[in-house]
């Protein structure tokens, strides 16, 4: 029996059932269903809209159906086109009150309450497991000593930079993304519950009751808009899309790094994959995934946003397509976070490869400008010398040092700055990639992580 059938001489047919059912995917929601459930008939009963009796059966039975969800013992029928349907059918079953459960309110409040509910807890974990990842890579950063490696724009080597600095860039980022998760739960935290279809209630429901029973931080303030909203969906997916954007360049730095021709790190076996046909092979797979399955999480969000953008007020059905992209979302941000926090925690840095690639003498092209520069030669005056040189020394096949040495604004003291491991310790400014600095940093770092910790502990 369905919740509407009483509009109905006939019932549903089985392809429109089998077409609108939500229930193989939105039964991940029966605990919180049942959550908001126990919090609408304790509201019920303090406005006097159903005894204390009833009540108190309604909240009996609600607990034999928490238990039997949570223990598998939960018999689904073919009729429970979703979860919050089977919910009450079973409440029903076991009392004749179960009948009432239902007062004041639709599924539509219903299903935007438990959705909401359910993407609180879901980013906390979220954002515990992004701390988790940067905490290794500070762990990788402490490790690392003065190890120093090339920096890379368009994949050229650039200027050498400690790879405490290097690993320290991701784990801002993953900051970032913690304090964008944090304030997309708040946006989500607000009650629907009391909105009922679309226009709220004639019966004395109090909303704001049932949203700080449920620890919601406020209710809605628009019925017509609480039940329409999935602006907290959207939000959550590009969120979680964006993260999996900074994942997807760890994976590809990973990949990189573990090649033979990079040969700065050697991944641990249990981090990595071999080949069904190659013997030799050793693969990155957790790293080429995070970055194939980030593509995947930009498509949720373009897919659901397409879903939003042409629907008028209030409820419609294509709101049950909010889902499944962000269950997916957060199932695949959530094992990406503790693989790549596996695999980078479990990596052997090679600092000798690192530091070899890094010492080539055009590394300190810049340190040579600004040594000029010091001397009072215009920057780019000072930019055009260093970079004939360095033209110079291309073209002949000769020694950068040696033509620095020889040339007359730059002499001894310039071909020093070349010396292997110089460049890097000359980096000092602010936030700077040399050895003071980066000190600074690591300190900073750790008591950022320590307020995140702070925050998302405060969510409990």
């Amino acid at each position: 029996m369905t919740l509407w059938h009483g509009r109905f001489e006939g019932g549903p047919s089985e392809e429109l059932l089998g077409y609108t059912a939500s229930l193989p995917f939105d039964r991940r929601l029966a605990a919180v269903d049942v959550e908001a459930s126990r919090a609408h008939v304790r509201g019920l009963v303090g406005a006097g809209i159903i005894g204390d009796d009833e009540g108190t059966a309604i909240l009996g039975a609600l607990d034999t159906v928490a238990a039997e969800l949570a223990d598998g013992a939960f018999h689904f029928e073919p009729s429970d086109e979703d979860i919050h349907t089977a919910v009450e059918r079973r409440v029903t079953e076991l009392t004749p009150a179960g009948a009432k459960l239902h007062t004041g309110r639709s599924r539509n409040d219903q299903v935007a309450t438990d959705l909401r509910l359910w993407v609180k807890a879901a980013i906390a974990d979220i954002v515990r497991r992004t701390i988790d990842l940067q905490e290794a890579l500070l762990i990788g950063a402490e490790s690392a000593g003065a190890t120093y490696l090339p920096g890379y724009t368009h994949v050229q080597r650039a200027q050498p930079v400690l790879l405490a600095h290097h690993l320290l860039a991701h784990g801002w980022a993953l900051a970032r993304d913690v304090d964008r998760l944090l304030d997309a739960r708040r946006r989500a935290d607000v009650s629907p519950l009391g909105a009922g279809a679309l226009a709220g209630s004639s019966l004395p429901l109090d909303p704001d009751g049932t949203a700080a029973d449920l620890g919601f931080a406020a209710r809605f303030e628009n019925s017509l808009d609480a039940v329409s909203d999935r602006d907290f969906v959207a939000e959550t997916l590009f969120v979680l899309a964006l993260l999996g954007v900074h994942l997807s360049r760890i994976g590809e730095e990973w990949v990189l790094w573990s090649s033979d021709e990079f040969g700065f790190v050697t991944l641990d076996d249990g981090y990595a994959t071999g080949s069904s046909m190659l013997p030799n092979k050793k693969n990155a797979d957790i790293a080429e995934l995070a970055r194939g399955k980030a593509g995947r999480l930009v498509g949720h969000v373009a897919g659901f946003l397409t879903t939003l953008k042409g629907l008028p007020l209030a409820y419609n059905r294509d709101l049950q397509e909010d889902k499944e992209p962000l269950f997916d979302a957060v199932d695949q941000t959530a094992l990406a976070l503790g693989a790549l926090r596996g695999m980078i925690s479990t990596t052997t840095f090679h600092g000798n490869a690192m530091q070899a690639a890094a010492d080539d003498s055009t590394a300190g092209a810049t340190d040579l400008a600004e040594l000029l520069v010091a001397r009072g030669v215009p920057f780019r005056d000072a930019h055009a010398t260093v970079g004939g040189l360095v033209r110079d020394a291309v073209a002949a096949g000769s020694s950068l040092v040696d033509l620095v040495r020889a040339h007359p604004a730059l002499g001894e003291e310039g071909a020093a700055l070349l010396a292997p491991g110089v460049s890097v310790t000359r980096r000092t400014t602010a936030g700077g990639a040399g050895p003071a600095a980066v000190a600074v940093q690591l300190d900073r770092y750790r008591d950022h992580l320590a307020t995140e910790r702070g925050r998302v502990e405060a969510l409990s």
